[in-house]
């Protein structure tokens, strides 16, 4: 085993700290796959192949395959305050760890916190038994006092001189002490519900309204067909929300590198990446299972929504105006699920009019974010593909689109199908106008650094936008009832 040498201190016992979950609020197993995830959509077959050499070589493999950058990482502020105060009082402090040695390396000379690093070799998984049986021959039995957070870690607290425990709850800190009389708590549990529920993005959920435009555009409304936009909704918000955990895996690096983003449960260490790596199947698998209670045409179309949430993260993000099309195509694909979910044909007009009108919303995403870059001083943005000499293009995308949108309105308020379902259809008109200003608005908002990263909860929580599209309702049913 090899390891790196500095200088010790005058005390009797060594503080050993483990790194996954203890140091760091993450596992470097997990970071470097989904790290290599990010760049080449190969890497479970990578991974698969290398697993099957043996857990060691699985954990070598993605080391040099991605290593995050270790600056970034979500470090345990607890466990670094009770390594230095340690340090203080001169004692000797070692990192020993299952995570690879590059890493383990890496890491140790970033922080500068430790006297000898060791970490998991090939042939040689440093964990539980084997990591017990090495501090022992290395240090001495009970000459150690071990920092760790997991039931892997029992075993090597059952030899130490004194266990410390990171974020442990009532129940594993009985477990601890069965096997240690001298136990130090630090860093309370988190509990993991609300972290989850922020990772789910369920604010984003206000999207999936969007399923419900078929019956309203169509005047079908009833309860059989508000069930079934209920059930589609819930089955758009759980396959979206995995699609959201997926894509904030993707994107760990980019995340802790953004002023705002840095703050999303996985990025900031408040949900282990293990946990959301579990996550996103459950969500996935409930979505899917409850778009299959509808009919076998929504449920192709829910999954195909999955495919291209799948290739947009992987891919298609980083790929100038195509992740704009992919995003409104996202968007429309809503509106043709509730078409689908209810049976309701949809008219090219709505097609028409959705295709202009969320392209020019995917615009006004990439317009805030360009904004937000412009504002911190960067010149490019982490993860995608645009540049601040791009920000006047994507603006005139943003307000032509819209405008689009609302000249395709205009022309539809002429057609012999609104003569027939509105009694008073002039008042429509009033609404293109008020659409024509909420789409400049939107422009102009996003321009002055003000808009949220997703335009669509940004319009649902905005006042102006609120009374704009009450305004609209008001001037629909004048014409429907007038």
């Amino acid at each position: 085993m090899n390891g790196k040498m500095r200088d010790s201190g005058p005390k009797d016992s060594v503080l050993v700290v483990d790194l996954d979950g203890t140091l760091l609020r993450s596992d470097m197993l997990f970071e470097c796959f989904w790290a290599s995830a990010a760049r080449n959509w190969r890497t479970p077959i990578i991974a698969g192949r290398a697993l099957s050499q043996g857990i060691p070589e699985l954990k070598r493999a993605l080391a040099d395959t991605a290593c995050p950058d270790v600056a970034s990482l979500p470090y345990n502020a607890d466990v670094i305050a009770h390594i230095a105060a340690w340090r203080a009082e001169g004692g000797k402090t070692a990192l020993v760890t299952a995570s690879d040695q590059i890493l383990a390396d890496r890491i140790a000379d970033h922080l500068g916190l430790f006297d000898e690093v060791f970490g998991t070799e090939p042939g040689n998984n440093l964990k539980a038994d084997r990591k017990a049986d090495f501090l022992d021959t290395h240090y001495g039995p009970g000459a150690y006092v071990y920092v760790g957070d997991s039931h892997a870690d029992l075993k090597v607290w059952s030899r130490a001189k004194a266990a410390v425990t990171v974020g442990a709850n009532s129940g594993f800190r009985a477990k601890v002490a069965e096997v240690n009389t001298d136990v130090t708590h630090i860093s309370p549990p988190e509990h993991a519900l609300f972290p989850i529920l922020k990772a789910m993005r369920l604010h984003q959920w206000l999207k999936n309204i969007l399923v419900f435009v078929p019956i309203l555009a169509n005047h079908s409304i009833s309860v059989a067909s508000l069930l079934q936009c209920l059930l589609a909704f819930l089955a758009f918000g759980l396959v979206a929300s995995s699609g959201y955990v997926l894509n904030d895996l993707l994107d760990l690096g980019p995340d802790r590198a953004h002023a705002r983003k840095c703050r999303r449960p996985m990025a900031s260490g408040r949900l282990p990446v293990p946990h959301g790596t579990m996550l996103f199947p459950v969500l996935l698998i409930l979505g899917l299972a409850t778009a299959a209670t509808l009919s076998l045409k929504f449920f192709l179309v829910i999954f195909f929504y999955f495919l291209m949430t799948m290739s947009y993260s992987l891919w298609l993000k980083r790929k100038v105006i195509v992740d704009i099309c992919v995003l409104a195509g996202l968007y429309t694909l809503r509106i043709v699920a509730g078409g689908v979910a209810t049976g309701i044909p949809l008219s090219l007009w709505l097609l028409a009019f959705s295709m202009f009108f969320f392209f020019s919303l995917a615009a006004v995403k990439r317009q805030a974010e360009l904004v937000h870059l412009k504002s911190t001083g960067q010149e490019k943005a982490a993860g995608r593909g645009y540049g601040l000499e791009d920000l006047p293009i994507i603006t005139q995308i943003a307000i032509s689109s819209g405008l689009l949108s609302v000249l395709v309105l205009a022309l539809y308020i002429n057609t012999p199908d609104i003569r027939e379902n509105y009694l008073s259809p002039t008042y429509l008109w009033g609404s293109c106008v008020l659409l024509m200003f909420w789409v400049t608005r939107m422009v102009f908002v996003t321009s002055r650094g003000k808009m949220n990263d997703d335009p669509m909860v940004f319009a649902v929580t905005d006042r102006t936008s609120q009374a704009t599209f009450l305004a609209m309702l008001a001037l629909a049913a004048g014409a429907s009832l007038l």
